[in-house]
């Protein structure tokens, strides 16, 4: 650790505490390579991410200056169990690397991914799984994001998409146009996803992730914890077979606001 740093676990069911991290999220994390856009991890999202059942708070880990006690670094880790070609693993899930800017130059992040890794063995775990923007060194699987524009007219105006050339704007905003609520249907009655319906959900999941090589061996408190609908964070809906009650499809997805840097 350099000289004037200590190190500092970080508790999140504190609002205090839970408020720092926020902020230097918010100063600090990811951007796009054009500087336009920054990740704005609200608290409610950071907890519901990071305090999941069995949690460790000794791998929520901060980085605060001696004198002033500010924070200026952050990495977590949350413990699950990997199925890795039909072996279970436990693993740490590893996010939410970031320094402060001003800091860049200390090299602090090789320094807090060392010190995680060295709590996270304290519990006989050996293996991490994490994500990246840029490609690491021999990654084992890649993720591609497709994105559908709801605003057009604002996405342009704030520099998150372009009027494609020759393109009227009016002509733009009618190709993307989102359906009314009578013009979708579904196979069946949705309606939001509500605790009873956790048993079901978690079997239609497991039986869903059995097709990879490499997925979360997930229980039902977990499911529950993760797809259950927070207002503002994630939101879950489920199809319900009206005579026999069986849930046979479900959609789930979260809320991660932007913070808009050059407007």
């Amino acid at each position: 650790m350099p000289a004037g740093f200590e190190w500092s676990t970080i508790d999140l069911t504190n609002d205090e505490q839970a408020r720092e991290v926020y902020e230097l999220l918010r100063e600090n994390y990811v951007e796009d390579s054009e500087h336009t856009f920054r990740f704005d991890y609200p608290v409610d999202f950071l907890r519901w991410a990071l305090v999941i059942p069995g949690f460790n708070p000794e791998w929520h880990v901060g980085v605060r200056v001696s004198k002033t006690k500010k924070l200026l670094g952050f990495i977590s880790g949350i413990p699950v169990k990997t199925v890795v070609n039909g072996q279970t693993v436990k693993m740490a899930e590893i996010n939410y690397l970031c320094v402060h800017k001003k800091l860049r130059t200390k090299r602090l992040a090789p320094v807090l991914i060392k010190e995680i890794t060295r709590r996270v063995n304290l519990t006989n775990v050996w293996q991490a799984v994490y994500t990246a923007g840029v490609v690491v060194p021999r990654p084992i699987t890649t993720t591609t994001y497709y994105h559908r524009s709801l605003n057009v007219k604002k996405l342009i105006e704030v520099g998150f998409n372009s009027l494609p050339s020759g393109m009227p704007m009016a002509r733009y905003q009618k190709m993307n146009k989102v359906p009314t609520e009578n013009e979708v249907t579904l196979n069946g009655f949705a309606r939001p996803m509500t605790p009873k319906d956790s048993p079901q959900v978690t079997n239609l999941l497991k039986n869903y992730l059995k097709k990879f090589s490499l997925h979360l061996k997930l229980k039902e408190p977990e499911v529950a914890h993760m797809l259950l609908p927070r207002e503002g964070v994630v939101y879950s809906y489920v199809v319900e077979n009206p005579e026999t009650k069986k849930i046979t499809d479900f959609i789930s997805f979260y809320r991660l606001p932007s913070s808009i840097l050059k407007k």
